[in-house]
């Protein structure tokens, strides 16, 4: 199998109320700084899949190669939006940094260079992951109530439910399956529909 392969460490019990009380202000910062790589334009969203996506499929498509720079770039800013997610969706409770750290790990399948990739497809595999978005925000909608339910328990009671966490963590790794073969374009095999 080669798609992105995410695992991410969750604190269950023992949490740090106070943190997760205020978790959607002491968020702010970080997605600040993720932000400010789409600023250049009204639609931040927009700009930041141009950023990540129009390179790579620049020259995988004329020179059949994705060069290591944006690749690094790419790996390292999936990462950051996936450390980010951990944290606000109550995974954790260790802050996210903006420097690469162990909170997650991420493993990205071996490209060689994009030689191993298909030259044309890049140019399609964003509306061929159509299907993928539609089922995802289905994943994300039950997965923000989870969090909802999960702010509650853990802000009153001080643990959070294994079986939340689990779905939250699968969301997550639906999504940066999706990133891994429609953003950031380092995988032609198709991501699966299931969590």
């Amino acid at each position: 199998m080669s798609q992105v392969i995410t695992e991410i460490p969750v604190q269950l019990e023992n949490r740090d109320r106070q943190s997760v009380a205020f978790r959607l202000f002491l968020t702010i910062p970080i997605a600040l700084f993720v932000g400010a790589f789409g600023s250049s334009t009204n639609d931040a969203a927009a700009a930041a899949a141009g950023f990540l996506m129009v390179p790579p499929i620049l020259t995988l498509l004329f020179l059949g190669i994705y060069p290591s720079y944006c690749l690094a770039f790419n790996k390292s800013f999936l990462n950051l939006n996936t450390r980010m997610a951990a944290y606000f969706a109550l995974l954790t409770d260790k802050y996210p940094t903006i420097e690469d750290s162990e909170m997650v790990t991420i493993t990205y399948p071996e490209i060689e260079d994009g030689r191993s990739l298909n030259r044309g497809l890049p140019l399609v595999k964003w509306l061929l992951a159509i299907p993928l978005y539609v089922v995802g925000l289905v994943y994300t909608v039950y997965a923000g109530a989870l969090v909802i339910i999960s702010w509650f328990t853990i802000v009153f009671g001080g643990n959070m439910s294994a079986s939340a966490a689990d779905v939250i963590v699968r969301t997550i790794q639906f999504w940066n399956r999706v990133w891994g073969y429609a953003i950031i374009l380092v995988t032609d095999e198709y991501p699966s529909f299931s969590l």
